[in-house]
């Protein structure tokens, strides 16, 4: 048994992980208040998944849900608070995929001009390049 390989998105209300895991079989996905579960079998040998995760913060478990589909089982965590962005996924800083596809957690707060209120680039204009 090992955990599967997982991405996980943040938004406004919503935190989404997808486990990836092609032909899954025996789904089995547990929300609780700070903890996530995941258990399945998977491809052609049915090998055994199984991931526990500790979340950032809390989530509401009656309104969570899962979706399998063929490559993978998608999981839509409802924000016990909506709109506070979390800078990880897990409780504890642990090795694991992040929601920028790397191979470690990112804390925001380390990130520099990651908590800048200033205006976002986007919205300048654009200098005359002729």
């Amino acid at each position: 048994m090992q955990p599967a390989f997982a991405k996980w998105y943040n938004r406004r209300d919503y935190v989404f992980i997808e486990f990836c895991v092609e032909d899954s079989k025996v789904v089995n996905v547990n929300f609780e208040k700070s903890k996530l579960t995941f258990s399945c079998l998977g491809g052609s040998d049915n090998f055994k998944y199984l991931n526990e995760i500790d979340l950032f913060h809390c989530i509401d478990p009656n309104d969570s849900k899962h979706n399998r589909m063929d490559r993978s089982i998608l999981c839509c965590l409802l924000k016990g608070e909506s709109g506070q962005s979390w800078p990880r996924l897990t409780k504890e800083r642990v090795k694991m995929m992040n929601n920028m596809g790397g191979d470690e957690d990112v804390d925001l707060s380390e990130v520099d001009g990651a908590d800048d209120d200033s205006q976002d680039s986007d919205n300048e204009k654009m200098p005359n390049l002729e």
